[in-house]
């Protein structure tokens, strides 16, 4: 069991003693561990021209490559249905681990993705720079969903991937749940591998930290839902869109 996963426990027990909240829990080790689970590599149609890549990604899949098992295909419909997220993750060397990173660069088509393969006639690059050249809305399809982020490192890097994340969450245009919905921290600080799990008992403030993440999204969602949560600026044109 990894340490990443006991906090999404704590923080499911938090959501399930709430009414009106169900839980989906997206567990991106599967991909080391289940055949059959895998994220494809994003193929960058974005950087061609943005209509190109489409809403949700539609490169897979690709049968002559053999690239024919795509988790990606059942992800894009948790985040459509999900009113929040909450990322708990460890830190991989300053960085977020291979599966989530492999996830996040698939969901570079709900930030401005064309929604529409049929305007580009599927991958027609030509089509594809003349739509955005003529004014392409750069449609952000995950928009208003709340989030919170939860990171935990044994050395270094936690506090960097706590903000990178944030940002990328931010950039899609999902709204942070409050000022306490964004944790970093070490779990056996520059203590041996071995005893990991005996220092994130010891970490109850750590947990309790994971504990309010949960309830201020929770909070959010639920203001959210009543109306009572307004992105301040919302209605204000971006000048770069991208």
């Amino acid at each position: 069991m990894s340490k990443s996963w006991r906090l999404v426990e704590i923080a499911h027990e938090i959501f399930k003693a709430r009414p009106g909240f169900e839980v989906d829990i997206l567990d991106l080790s599967r991909t080391t561990s289940e055949f059959g689970k895998t994220i494809h590599p994003c193929k960058s149609c974005v950087s061609t021209a943005m209509p190109l890549c489409h809403w949700p990604c539609s490169c897979y899949p690709n049968y002559a490559l053999g690239q024919a098992h795509d988790w990606m295909n059942e992800i894009y419909p948790l985040w459509v249905a999900t009113h929040g997220i909450l990322l708990v993750t460890p830190v991989n060397w300053y960085q977020a681990p291979g599966p989530l990173k492999a996830m996040i660069d698939r969901l570079v088509c709900a930030d401005g993705g064309n929604p529409d393969p049929s305007s580009t006639h599927g991958k027609d690059a030509a089509e594809a720079k003349a739509l955005e050249l003529a004014g392409w809305p750069y449609p952000r399809h995950l928009a208003g969903r709340q989030f919170a982020v939860v990171v935990h490192g044994d050395t270094v890097g936690a506090e960097s991937l706590r903000r990178a994340l944030a940002d990328w969450a931010s950039d899609m245009h999902l709204m942070l749940a409050g000022s306490k919905s964004e944790v970093d921290g070490y779990i056996g600080y520059f203590e041996p591998y071995a005893t990991g799990h005996e220092a994130l008992d010891r970490e109850v403030a750590f947990q309790a930290e994971v504990r309010n993440a949960a309830l201020a999204l929770m909070d959010a969602v639920e203001a959210r839902r009543a109306g009572r949560l307004i992105e301040p600026g919302a209605q204000l044109k971006d000048p770069r869109p991208k």
